[in-house]
């Protein structure tokens, strides 16, 4: 790939992944609230609310340092991530996935980026020195580690398959070759952990506003705080688009800008989806969360399985 290329498609991956995101969000809140029989805010209020927490004072609760850099290494995590992934860069001429990154890292790293998120919020809400943020804190951490082996199950399925790490290897083998039990199988339970990726009800359990008051955010404001959700915004898109490329990579028109709004199409849609359970679900409990997790963990290991035996 061309520089232009790469610097072209890097600064169309971080636009849809973070200045698209608090628009997807807010289409969010509008259908929860429509659920709920209510008018709701502006599908823009999420903009309104970054503009203004992002022009806050920066009082901490805490001199920890790590209070100040944990959020923007949030931030910027998500954003190394969402240039890991192909969304919906098809070249007919080359007949590739090109994600602006996809010749310096791969899913190995991709895993990586989003642990490195799920410690940043760790380490800020450990650092705020609050109890009930050292609560959220360890409930993070048990998400984490209980639903983090279903994504890695998921990819090294795709990966068994495209005999690559690449995502873009990945999205280009299951393109051309269809459905196949082993990815249908990796779809079915990476969609089933998205609602925890992303921190949605039922499995909002390390905020839990009516539990721990916001958990690993209690003592968060200002631009911090901003950071801290702006990054859990665009980690939804980034998401997303992993599911959306990898494991439903049709339709692709050739065209990257139909390919492009074919993409976010679907994403959107998925977002969408995803409120909806949101909406309609009460809160687990952190024992019964993880308890479906481990149990998925399991489960998922048979679309490995199925992928070492060729199907």
């Amino acid at each position: 790939m061309s520089a232009g290329w790469i610097i072209g498609v890097a600064i169309l991956n971080l636009f849809l992944a973070l200045a698209l995101s608090p628009l997807l969000e807010g289409c969010a809140r509008k259908l929860r609230a429509l659920v709920h029989s209510r008018i709701g805010p502006p599908i823009i209020q999420p903009y309104y609310d970054l503009a203004k927490l992002l022009g806050k004072e920066d009082l901490r609760s805490s001199p920890n340092p790590l209070i100040r850099i944990a959020p923007l290494g949030c931030l910027v995590s998500v954003g190394i991530a969402a240039l890991l992934v192909p969304m919906g860069t098809f070249t007919v001429s080359t007949g590739t996935f090109e994600p602006p990154l996809g010749h310096y890292g791969d899913s190995i790293l991709f895993i990586y980026c989003f642990a490195l998120t799920a410690v940043g919020t760790i380490l800020t809400g450990a650092a705020s020195e609050n109890p009930f943020a050292f609560v959220g804190a360890s409930r993070e951490m048990m998400m984490h580690l209980t639903v983090e082996p279903v994504l890695v199950i998921a990819l090294m399925a795709a990966a068994i398959n495209a005999q690559s790490f690449r995502m873009d290897d990945m999205a280009l083998w299951y393109h051309f070759h269809g459905p196949a039990p082993s990815m249908i199988l990796a779809a079915l339970f990476l969609f089933l952990a998205l609602q925890a990726q992303i921190g949605k009800l039922p499995f909002d359990i390390p905020e839990a506003e009516q539990e721990v008051m916001g958990g690993t955010f209690i003592e968060q404001s200002g631009p911090i705080y901003a950071l801290l959700r702006w990054s859990m915004m665009a980690k939804q898109i980034v998401f997303c688009s992993v599911f959306c490329q990898i494991f439903i990579p049709w339709p692709m028109m050739g065209h990257i800008a139909w390919d492009v709004l074919i993409h976010l199409v679907k994403v959107f849609v998925l977002v969408l989806v995803l409120a909806l359970i949101d909406v309609v679900n009460p809160r687990l409990r952190i024992d019964q969360s993880v308890r479906y997790y481990l149990c998925l963990g399991f489960v998922s290991l048979s679309a490995i399985v199925l992928a070492l035996a060729g199907l």
